[in-house]
């Protein structure tokens, strides 16, 4: 049996999961309050339920699962009502804007025995699966080093700033890839459009093995960037999202060899990697579909939302700390979701 699912807000994001859940048979219904919205969902899926308010989804046995895409400072709320209703969630990143607010969705979804999943897409793609892939067989050596960089013109948002709004994706990857969270984070950056709202920003992770990461999100850059760089003592790897498909992977024998106690460049080639050409959001779509039905945890789970969240946390004290150091040994720790 397929579940009903109920999309709440039909905005720019909330369309493509709408389609998704529409492709697979089990958009059920979509919430949004506005009521244009309502009657354009109407042309596109006729057939659907319309709701303008939550009070009608927590009240209709036939919906079993809700997918949640407001805007980030509602998703806390909207979740736990759904939890508490018996809902199976998914809510889009980042799953609050607190520590602390996250922590009380998740206490929720393990006290009701409900799925919670959050959307952290990347951790989907198919070519990011790859990569981690690549890191668990050790192609790549000792992991070393890791950069992102996350930047586009726009969108610009006022609730919530360019690290809430951008970084989670790139933190969700590297926490996956270490399997492990940082030890200290650091965080720079500016607000030049809105104040104390950061266009931009530099985020540093350092790990307890040595390995450092840093993010580099912008919505004040002249074109679009979404690149994660990964550096082996034996290749590096670079994930381009924005590269033709089949070619978003590529794995570089390039490095450092030793000669005459001298670190000499080793320019090799790179080559792509293969992997499947399926849809990151119907790939996640159907993951949330499955652990609705298996009532297995989700690969992106509270407790794996709970991570990305300690991290954005810290970051955002390092921020209006103007860079100081801030350190993760503090917050409770967290076990990662079985890959």
């Amino acid at each position: 049996m397929r579940p009903n699912i109920v999309l709440i807000g039909h905005g720019y994001w909330g369309k493509n999961i709408a389609r998704n859940l529409y492709q697979m048979g089990i958009l059920h219904g979509v919430c949004d309050l506005n009521e244009k919205t309502l009657q354009e969902v109407h042309v596109l899926y006729p057939k659907i339920r319309l709701y303008q308010s939550l009070s009608g989804i927590l009240a209709d046995e036939d919906v079993e699962g809700v997918a949640i895409t407001t805007q980030a400072w509602t998703h806390p709320e909207l979740s736990i009502q759904a939890l508490n209703a018996g809902k199976d969630v998914f809510v889009e990143k980042p799953l609050a804007l607190s520590y602390e607010a996250g922590q009380r969705v998740v206490d929720t979804a393990e006290r009701t025995g409900n799925i919670l999943m959050v959307g952290h897409l990347l951790e989907y793609h198919p070519a990011v699966l790859r990569l981690i892939e690549l890191v668990r067989n050790g192609i790549l050596g000792k992991l070393e080093y890791i950069y992102s960089n996350r930047l586009n013109l726009g969108k610009f948002r006022r609730e919530e700033n360019i690290l809430w709004s951008f970084a989670p994706h790139d933190i969700a990857i590297i926490l996956r890839l270490m399997d492990e969270s940082p030890i200290e984070v650091i965080a720079t950056g500016g607000a030049y459009l809105q104040p104390n709202v950061a266009d931009t920003t530099v985020t540093n992770l350092l790990f307890d093995n040595g390995v450092r990461a840093h993010i580099f999100v912008s919505w004040l850059h002249p074109y679009k960037e979404q690149r994660l760089v990964v550096v082996g003592s034996k290749k590096m790897a670079v994930f381009d999202d924005r590269a033709a498909s089949g070619e978003k992977l590529v794995v570089y024998d390039k490095g450092a060899d030793w000669i005459d106690n001298l670190p000499v460049p080793r320019q090799g080639d790179g080559t792509p990697v293969s992997y499947d050409g399926v849809e990151p959001l119907r790939r996640e779509m159907e993951h949330f579909v499955e652990c609705m039905a298996t009532r297995q945890q989700p690969r992106t789970d509270g407790r794996s939302g709970l991570r990305v969240l300690q991290v954005l946390q810290a970051a955002q004290q390092s921020l209006q700390m103007g860079g100081s150091r801030v350190p993760l040994w503090q917050a409770p720790h967290l076990q990662l979701a079985t890959l």
